[in-house]
């Protein structure tokens, strides 16, 4: 399935587009920043924020190739959030390949994060009218809450459910709502269109958040990209954890708080065992479930058209 193939006059690939945007017109005027960047980007990853982008546009009657740039500031954006995340949870690897901060110090990635940022937003306020601009800035500041958010509850073994949400929503849905509302601007829709794809990215992105938490007690590392369970070895409380602790018994709460106590990684094996056995794998299954539901009820409002069609299957891909 083409993902991101044009409802308009053209057949190109419009993710193809925003690849060669990255490949041959993104550049800033740091040679090492820009080479920093790139190499982030040449590792991979899945594009959705800007998918979402531009067939959020598409479903609002716009032609996604006016809008290349902006999707590309949304994975850049992005992109700048995981060169900052790496450098504060000390990771190695990223997408299969060393972290940034592994290959150009944590300074110099502090400094590129924090440039890229700055380039993204000197060239949206330049080029994109209100809201676009308020929009992102406003998602700025939200993930960096979410990030906060999440590392005050470190090692918290009472985190509610309704908290765990509240931070997938800042730090990974703000994004992804960004990208639909903005890309539903540009495309020219109403007032009920444009909260409509909101609310559709901001329930996407948090099934995708707990997809990704699932994922890391349940792929293996290579698939991933990056060390499995490496939320348990830094102390995170996802999903995953949350729902075993709601269900089990006090034996598994002594045994996850003893591992979290010890810092013996060794242990992780039995710990993820014990989520299993718990249920948490099934419940975060069923929350997956619940919000990918959720986001595409979102989209009901929304005219049929293949964009809709795309997004909907995009968003159904989280179930698997």
């Amino acid at each position: 399935m083409s993902l991101v193939r044009s409802s308009s006059s053209t057949d190109e690939d419009l993710e193809a587009l925003v690849e060669l945007f990255f490949r041959e017109r993104f550049s800033t005027d740091n040679p090492i920043i820009t080479e920093a960047v790139k190499r982030m980007l040449r590792a991979g990853g899945k594009r959705l924020r800007p998918r979402i982008t531009l067939l959020s546009a598409a479903a609002c009657g716009g032609n996604p190739l006016d809008h290349l740039h902006l999707a590309a500031y949304m994975e850049l954006i992005h992109v700048a959030t995981l060169i900052h995340d790496d450098v504060v949870d000390n990771a190695q690897t990223r997408r299969g390949v060393n972290a940034t901060a592994v290959d150009y110090g944590n300074r110099v990635s502090v400094l590129a994060g924090d440039y890229l940022f700055a380039w993204i937003f000197k060239n949206v306020t330049l080029n994109y009218p209100h809201p676009v601009p308020h929009v992102l800035s406003a998602t700025l500041a939200e993930i960096c809450d979410g990030e906060v958010l999440q590392l005050q509850a470190l090692g918290n073994l009472d985190l509610s459910l309704e908290t765990y949400v509240e931070i997938a929503r800042k730090k990974t849905a703000s994004l992804f709502a960004a990208s639909a509302q903005c890309g539903a601007v540009m495309g020219g829709a109403g007032a009920a269109d444009i909260a409509a794809l909101r609310a559709f990215g901001e329930a996407f992105g948090i099934a995708f958040q707990m997809r990704d938490d699932l994922l890391d007690v349940t792929a293996d590392e290579r698939s991933l990209g990056k060390p499995a369970a490496n939320d348990l070895v830094e102390r995170k409380t996802t999903l995953p954890l949350i729902a075993a602790l709601a269900s089990g018994d006090g034996d598994f709460r002594a045994e996850v708080r003893r591992f979290y106590e010890a810092g013996r990684n060794d242990a992780i094996p039995e710990v993820v065992l014990g989520i299993e056995r718990e249920g948490g794998l099934r419940a975060t299954r069923a929350q997956i479930a619940l919000y990918v539901e959720l986001a595409k009820q979102a989209l009901e409002p929304i005219t049929a058209s293949a964009a809709k069609k795309d997004l909907a299957q995009l968003t159904d891909a989280l179930l698997y």
